[in-house]
């Protein structure tokens, strides 16, 4: 790689919290300009659950080795309860609610979710760096994106929604971004890669998107910006495939078109920042970002395992 393994990884997490950050203050200053310049006077930029949670699935993996679905539950439930304040969905909360209340698994209180079908929420694909860093060439990523899903979402598209994304950004983990960039191929490698006929038909969407030359906010109607995975994460992957040399711009692209903005711009971060690495990311967000050594400690301690369990 042009770009070191660990700078990947260090991209990929910075990014989650940097889009949740400035997304987060999209809802309030929805010019690109009026945000910029609040972005510059913020003294820290806050995340807020979308990465607390990709910090406790970086924190499990990294104890555990592997994705426990136990142990992934009660880190989430550890860190909800010492930091509630995070602006979480309800979801998650009613679950570990559940948990230590009836000490059901996490898996059957997340399926219990809305009449038992389970949550298809843009939560697990949020927080789902991490699994597409560490298993960026592992041929059963679905499975493992799947394990770290099911915790809190067990609807079939919130699942195929947090997998393609971490495909995506295992596609992109590897590449050079000094090489000349494919969107076209990235995409028609994840309509292979879906299993729903929901996230199939999105991809297909974001494809037809491009080949367009659609402008953003078109794309962000057709496409969707809720907090429905298959209405949300396909906008924050356009985003990505339209500025992919620039996470400034992908960023901008992603939160500046309303809907739940804090998730767009995580999910989008996370793809931008592995892709380009920690070096492409403006440093002057950087040096703002609310708990950013911690964060980069868990990305260098990921890049480490990784070395690790490959020798």
């Amino acid at each position: 790689m042009a770009i070191s393994l660990k700078s990947k990884f260090l991209g990929g997490m910075v990014g989650v919290a940097l889009g949740d950050a400035i997304g987060e203050l999209a809802f309030r200053w929805f010019d690109p300009n009026e945000l910029l310049s609040q972005v510059e006077h913020q003294a820290v930029l806050r995340y807020t659950d979308d990465t607390a949670m990709t910090i406790g699935l970086a924190e499990s993996l990294i104890e555990m080795g592997y994705i426990d679905e136990a142990h992934l539950g009660d880190t989430f439930r550890v860190n909800f309860n010492r930091e509630p304040w995070r602006g979480y969905a309800s979801g998650p909360p009613v679950i570990f609610s559940r948990v230590e209340r009836e000490h059901v698994d996490y898996v059957e209180a997340a399926r219990d979710l809305f009449g038992g079908q389970g949550s298809f929420g843009n939560g697990a694909a949020m927080r789902i760096a991490p699994v597409g860093l560490f298993y960026y060439d592992d041929p059963t990523l679905y499975e493992r994106a799947r394990a770290s899903s099911i915790v809190t979402h067990t609807h079939p598209v919130g699942i195929d929604g947090a997998a393609v994304l971490a495909y995506a950004i295992a596609r992109v983990t590897p590449l050079d971004p000094s090489a000349n960039f494919q969107p076209d191929t990235l995409v028609n490698d994840l309509i292979e890669f879906a299993r729903t006929p929901e996230m199939r038909a999105k991809m297909a969407e974001v494809a037809t998107c491009l080949q367009g030359k659609v402008s953003p906010s078109e794309a962000a109607r057709r496409l969707g910006r809720s907090v429905a995975v298959q209405e949300s994460m396909p906008f924050a992957l356009y985003a990505f495939l339209c500025h992919p040399n620039s996470f400034h711009d992908c960023l901008l692209c992603a939160i500046t078109h309303g809907g739940d903005r804090d998730t767009l711009g995580a999910m989008a971060g996370a793809l931008s920042g592995a892709y380009l690495g920690v070096e492409n990311i403006p440093q002057a967000w950087q040096r703002k970002l609310e708990n950013r050594e911690y964060i980069e400690s868990l990305a260098v301690r990921l890049a480490r395992l990784k070395r690790a369990n490959a020798t």
